[in-house]
């Protein structure tokens, strides 16, 4: 599903923020990127949806090689990638609907198949009772669970999240663990930055560890 092959992603001022990064996450695989803050995580995560371009080395991710596509085309990769951040990224001036349905809407589907897939998505976190409320009035793991509702309703075969449990007690990140269990448990592939190791280790999944920007250990659990 993802590969990388001696990548390096270097920014103006010469500061390095990877160094020669290969791996390999396989089809419906779930792991865990780790590392302290600076590591790289969020670099390698930017370098998987195209919000950068590696220096040097290649990205593959479900077979394309992400060196070889244009701008034109980063619209159609991203689509088969769902993401979900620390921060939810929600629009605070409309409905838990509107916000998970926005992905569909921009892909231009009708509003019969928006309002099945968003309530299908609502159903599997759990907010099926909360479609007309703004996220304002949602607890904070309630918020979350909208995000990964809007990443999960494309139904993408990749998930990508970056530190989707920093703002959340051990209770509710173990929540969260276990709807992405249930994702990858039909096939979704999932990649996890976090800096909680004791949540890692519960979970029983591959490592991959970020020091300095590169890859120090391969960690199969």
């Amino acid at each position: 599903m993802i590969r990388f092959d001696e990548v390096s992603k270097r920014y103006e001022g010469g500061s390095e923020a990877l160094s020669r990064v290969s791996f390999e996450l396989a089809d419906g695989e779930m792991a865990f990127l780790t590392g302290h803050s600076g590591a790289g995580k969020s670099t390698l995560m930017k370098l998987i949806i195209l919000m950068e371009r590696a220096s040097q080395g290649q990205v593959f991710v479900g077979g394309t090689n992400l060196n070889r596509v244009s701008g034109r085309q980063i619209p159609q990769v991203r689509r088969n990638i769902g993401v979900v951040f620390q921060n939810h990224q929600l629009l605070f001036d409309r409905s838990v609907y509107d916000n998970v349905a926005l992905p569909l809407t921009i892909a231009g589907y009708s509003p019969r198949e928006v309002g099945r897939r968003v309530r299908a998505a609502l159903s599997k976190v759990g907010l099926s009772d909360k479609e007309k409320k703004f996220p304002q009035s949602l607890s904070g793991g309630e918020q979350q669970r909208v995000g990964i509702a809007r990443a999960v309703v494309n139904k993408p075969p990749l998930l990508l999240a970056d530190e989707p449990t920093g703002n959340l007690d051990p209770e509710l990140s173990q929540e969260i663990m276990n709807l992405f269990s249930q994702f990858n448990q039909v096939g979704v592939s999932l990649m996890i930055a976090t800096h909680d190791l004791d949540l890692v280790k519960r979970m029983g999944k591959r490592e991959l560890m970020l020091r300095q920007g590169r890859l120090v250990s391969v960690e199969a659990r």
